[in-house]
């Protein structure tokens, strides 16, 4: 793993963790704020700065045309689906835009039964697709890098996994749309979205799910967490709903999942907009980070697959010293 992602993970500390029904968070704090300044998406895009629209008239489903008239960054975060234009999409990939830049971005379908245009240029829809599409998209993104095809999924198992959330949802959005299910599903994601506030300084979150550790997402400032931290609490809550049991999270199995991040296989690519992409990948893991001037802008990692018994993790754990925020 590379020492700057490597020395950012250890550093992290562990707040006190909040439960709803059966998902958990444990909130996450970095030292202090770091890298180049930027904007979010819903910043850039409400101060006007930002167009994001199809590549030409005809549009391509993988790929759309992003402006950025601020003269400061923007990052738009993996998952962060875009609605309008001739159909809905998602951010296959963190991309951090240059100031004043134009720019092509890797996106995934989110919305089959469209190609139409319903507006010229796309806004947000609000939503970052849930824990366990971003974590399948995650994969397929990885298998392409690693075969030089770019930043490209797998737009048939993304749809797959759409299909399969509708129907666990009970929705039959007439074109196949993941923000209908969402929008359906609006009132039961605001009592997940109210049961986890921001805390103060906050830059992450690590999100359980009847008792085990799915996944978690820090930024490297908290003022943008703090405006994507309902996203991201949705995203996970979207899965959540959808289990059955309810188990009490633990903070030593949150440590533990942090610390095992670090022994996972690294590769690193050249990233779409500034920066460097890092991508790792273990048995139980997936993950990927996004580094700028020697700093994480963005890093995430997902459970893919049920934990076993690893003695060396809780070893590693004490070595470390994992502790929880104050």
């Amino acid at each position: 793993m590379n020492p700057i992602i490597q020395k950012y993970i250890e550093s992290v500390k562990l707040g006190n963790s909040q439960v709803y029904k059966n998902m958990g968070i444990v909130p996450l704090f970095a030292l202090t704020d770091s890298g180049p300044m930027y904007l979010t998406l819903q910043e850039a895009l409400d101060q006007q700065w930002l167009k994001i629209t199809e590549i030409d008239k005809g549009g391509s489903v993988p790929e759309l045309k992003v402006t950025n008239t601020a003269a400061q960054y923007v990052l738009l975060l993996d998952g962060e689906e875009l609605m309008g234009a001739k159909q809905n999409r998602v951010l296959n990939t963190t991309v951090l835009l240059k100031p004043n830049s134009d720019i092509v971005i890797p996106v995934s379908c989110t919305e089959q039964g469209r190609w139409a245009y319903s507006s010229d240029e796309f806004s947000s829809s609000g939503h970052v697709m849930s824990h366990s599409l971003r974590s399948s998209k995650t994969q397929s993104v990885h298998s392409s890098l690693r075969d030089g095809r770019g930043h490209y999924s797998d737009q048939g198992q993304v749809w797959d996994e759409i299909h399969k959330l509708s129907r666990k949802s009970g929705v039959n959005s007439p074109t196949g749309a993941m923000r209908d299910v969402y929008e359906s599903k609006a009132g039961d994601l605001a009592e997940y979205e109210k049961a986890f506030e921001y805390q103060p300084q906050q830059h992450g979150a690590l999100v359980f799910i009847n008792g085990k550790v799915v996944g978690f997402d820090i930024l490297s400032r908290a003022s943008a967490y703090q405006l994507l931290h309902s996203k991201l609490v949705k995203s996970y809550a979207m899965d959540a709903m959808h289990a059955e049991q309810c188990e009490t999270p633990s903070i030593s199995l949150a440590a533990d999942f942090l610390a095992a991040t670090i022994n996972c296989t690294a590769e690193h690519y050249p990233s779409v907009g500034y920066g460097e992409d890092h991508r790792f990948e273990a048995k139980t893991m997936v993950g990927s980070a996004l580094v700028a001037d020697e700093s994480v802008i963005h890093i995430a990692f997902f459970q893919v697959g049920e934990t076993e018994p690893n003695v060396t993790m809780a070893g590693y754990r004490q070595q470390r010293g994992f502790r929880n925020a104050r």
